[in-house]
């Protein structure tokens, strides 16, 4: 066991006796479900209040059952042992790992009922839009029958409508809307404009895709302020560069470098004498290397698709479009410049906070996945928490394959399409996940012409979603999708209404094939976890070719030989282990960028609570007229005359003004400071160091900084009945205000994006 084997057992010993509690516990609720069935519902209601004392839930055996009876009466759903022992591990903090189709949806209204019963108030955190406002109906009346209320926050409500939801007990909202209305309740100048009612718990549906996958991924609020991207002209120059000769792309398709020929191309055709001089390496050839960085690795339909003349960024985790979501500034306004797009406008950032940042707000967080084990290092590393496996409802009949491998991927993508082709032919339904929408839609043009009508989902037509993976499990159903993470509607064997399950479940169930291993098993585990759902059989098959990204990025600067059959398939154990292997590599990588970013963030992070601290006093006390009386003893004895009410909101308007500006600056000098520290490394610097060394000097001039801009407004505006006036100085904050998400790095997960042609890959 090694060096800490010691605590890893006593862990899992901790583990195992936590499992057999809450077996008991659920064994004892069965028979009271009993007794209790034969209450009235204000009495089964009273029950479950009654077993609650203290705050806490002291009867979990009679509150369970409370549950039990509410949800049958209510949902025509009775919990399985299992989904009860669920929500007891929920109720501790845990996170769990239920599989597809065991009924999370119905353990997260149930646990969350219970914090509420305790008198704590829920975030139940979901993935998008659409199944926030499909849960929080579908559990209402489970909600509800214990006289507690529920609602959803979705991006069509008002504010109006979204400070009314918050006041609910139960709140079901998606993430990124939850972390905009922080940012936006960041910048308001009186407390009634508050939207966000503060919450206890957070109770995380694909607890591993939002605390893990997208954990740093920025949420932004920006102002307006016109944006710059590469002239016409340079990016006209740049399209003409060609690769090998002009920009080299670095193996694992991340980066993208000029050549010494590459740059003297450009230097003659944009007329200048070296992109690297003072007076441009930091602004013409700041365009170049976006324009380069957008037309060699940014490709379309892989990492973004072009609709109604505007640029929509694909979310590579889900393969659906990235609703409010765009790259920084520069580099979307590149992108849209390589299109011949307008140009969108960029904007000064007013505030971020990175998912993993607005979930260490709340004091409580929780969550439930289908694939959490894998993610038990990030979970326990980033938040202290732990994972409860919850065991199948019905043993797993689903047979998984091993992989299938090819030494090519042209000689891959033939057999997948002939293994589709040959399954269909028995009326079995399948399932294809692909990694990109190109890749997708190419399959799903080839299998036509085969003759096999083809469901398509992707980032193109997501909005079709819940009914195409309804259907998936129908007779010969063919359904394309791109990552099939985090979709939220089960697969039901004989179509959405069950009518011929039996049928498909003599077939063999559901098919799953995957094109290609992920960067991380889990996100295999995610696709296959769509087959053998509640003891229905079923089988997974992913097929690999040596050329894919896992195995070339994984298995950089290392030698495989291996002898191919004549369909270029290879049958041997060594390979098999080579691309486990490779995986794990990848797997590695990305926990290691997660670790770093996470030490970038984290003191932006610790600033961000001083600041937030600092706002509260502001909003909340007269602390800003007294500091102006202090400072500014003249002006502050002028204008006594005034209400009370009217002296402190103008100084709080201006001290917060100052203290929100002061932050956005910050923000801008160390994203400034972050894109080029690395250059520190050449100075024998530890980049790290310096950026906290340089963020928390920063930081003690923007406090001091803020408070004497403050002073000097104070002293110059005009204040009257009417407060502080100031616009008249040019002081105003934005006209408008936009939220969207930055993604840092636009070719994670991209699959097999970066090879030297995508055109139709499976001819």
């Amino acid at each position: 066991m090694g060096a800490f084997g010691w605590f890893w057992k006593a862990m899992g010993a901790q583990s195992e006796r936590n499992d057999k509690k809450s077996k008991a516990i659920v064994n004892d609720s069965a028979a009271a479900t009993q007794s209790l069935a034969q209450l009235s519902d204000a009495e089964v209601a009273q029950h479950a209040r009654d077993a609650v004392r203290d705050g806490a839930i002291a009867d979990k055996s009679a509150f369970l059952a409370a549950l039990a009876v509410a949800s049958e009466r209510r949902l025509g759903m009775h919990p399985f042992n299992v989904q009860s022992q669920a929500v007891l591990r929920l109720l501790e903090g845990d996170v769990i790992q239920m599989a597809t189709g065991e009924g999370k949806t119905l353990v997260g209204a149930m646990a969350a009922t219970g914090f509420a019963l305790t008198g704590k108030r829920v975030h139940l955190v979901t993935v998008n839009n659409y199944l926030a406002e499909r849960d929080a109906e579908w559990m209402r009346p489970l909600v509800e029958f214990f006289g507690l209320t529920v609602a959803s926050v979705t991006e069509k409500l008002d504010q109006d409508s979204r400070r009314a939801a918050y006041r609910s007990d139960i709140i079901y909202a998606p993430v990124n809307e939850l972390g905009f209305d922080v940012l936006r309740d960041n910048q308001i100048t009186d407390r009634s404009q508050t939207v966000q009612a503060r919450a206890d718990v957070a109770l995380v549906d694909e607890a591993d895709s939002v605390l893990v996958d997208e954990a740093l991924v920025p949420l932004v609020l920006a102002g307006n302020r016109p944006g710059e991207a590469p002239t016409g002209h340079i990016t006209n120059v740049v399209s003409r560069l060609r690769e090998d000769l002009d920009y080299t792309i670095a193996e694992d398709g991340r980066t993208v470098a000029l050549t010494d020929d590459g740059a003297a191309r450009v230097e003659r055709e944009l007329g200048i004498d070296s992109l690297y001089s003072e007076e441009n390496i930091g602004t013409i050839l700041v365009k170049v290397n976006l324009a380069l960085h957008a037309k060699a690795l940014l490709i379309r339909d892989i990492h973004y698709i072009v609709t109604d003349g505007k640029l929509q960024l694909i979310d590579a985790s889900r393969g659906r479009v990235a609703d409010l979501q765009r790259w920084p500034d520069g580099l979307q306004a590149a992108v849209e410049a390589k299109e011949g797009l307008e140009v969108s406008e960029g904007g000064r950032i007013l505030d971020t906070v990175t998912l993993q940042e607005l979930m260490r707000r709340y004091p409580l967080v929780c969550g439930m996945t289908g694939t959490a084990v894998e993610a038990t290092d990030q979970l326990r590393q980033f938040y202290d928490l732990h994972v409860s496996v919850i065991d199948r409802n019905k043993e797993l009949r689903r047979f998984d394959e091993a992989d299938r491998i090819y030494a090519t991927a042209e000689e891959k993508n033939k057999a997948i399409v002939e293994e589709i082709i040959a399954i269909h032919s028995t009326g079995q339904p399948v399932l294809v996940g692909t990694h990109d929408v190109a890749e997708s839609e190419d399959l799903a043009e080839v299998l036509r012409e085969r003759g096999i009508d083809v469901n398509v989902l992707n980032a193109k037509n997501d909005a079709e979603e819940a009914r195409i993976v309804a259907e998936a499990g129908d007779i010969g159903r063919v359904t394309v999708s791109t990552q099939m993470a985090g979709r939220g509607t089960d697969i039901k064997l004989g179509g959405a209404d069950e009518g011929d399950h039996d049928t498909v479940a003599d077939l063999g169930g559901l098919a799953v094939i995957g094109t290609t291993r992920h960067r991380t098993a889990r996100l295999d585990n995610q696709l296959r976890g769509r087959a053998g759902r509640q003891g229905d059989p079923g089988l997974s098959l992913f097929f690999v070719s040596l050329e894919d990204d896992v195995v070339r990025q994984g298995g950089e600067d290392e030698s495989l030989s291996a002898q191919p059959g004549p369909d270029g398939r290879i049958e041997s154990k060594r390979v098999s282990d080579f691309i486990a292997h490779c995986q794990r590599v990848t797997e590695g990588q990305l926990l290691e960028i997660h670790a770093q970013t996470w030490k970038y963030n984290q003191l932006l992070a610790d600033q961000r609570i001083i600041i937030d601290e600092r706002r509260a006093v502001l909003l909340d006390t007269d602390q800003a007229w007294k500091e102006f009386q202090q400072r500014a003893p003249q002006k502050a004895a002028a204008l006594e005359a005034l209400p009370e009410e009217t002296r402190v909101a103008a100084a709080r308007e201006i001290m917060l003004y100052h203290l929100d500006l002061a932050w956005a600056d910050h923000l801008e000098l160390m994203d400034d400071v972050r894109e080029s520290i690395h250059l520190r490394a050449i100075a024998r610097q530890t980049p790290i160091d310096e950026y906290h060394r340089i963020a928390v000097r920063e930081f003690k001039q923007l406090a001091q900084r803020a408070v004497d801009q403050a002073v000097e407004t104070f002293n110059d505006v005009l204040i009257d009945e009417d407060g502080a006036h100031l616009n008249d100085l040019g002081l105003s904050r934005p006209s408008a205000t936009w939220t969207y998400m930055v993604s840092d790095n636009p070719l994670s997960g991209s699959g097999n994006s970066v090879m030297s042609s995508i055109g139709n890959i499976f001819r």
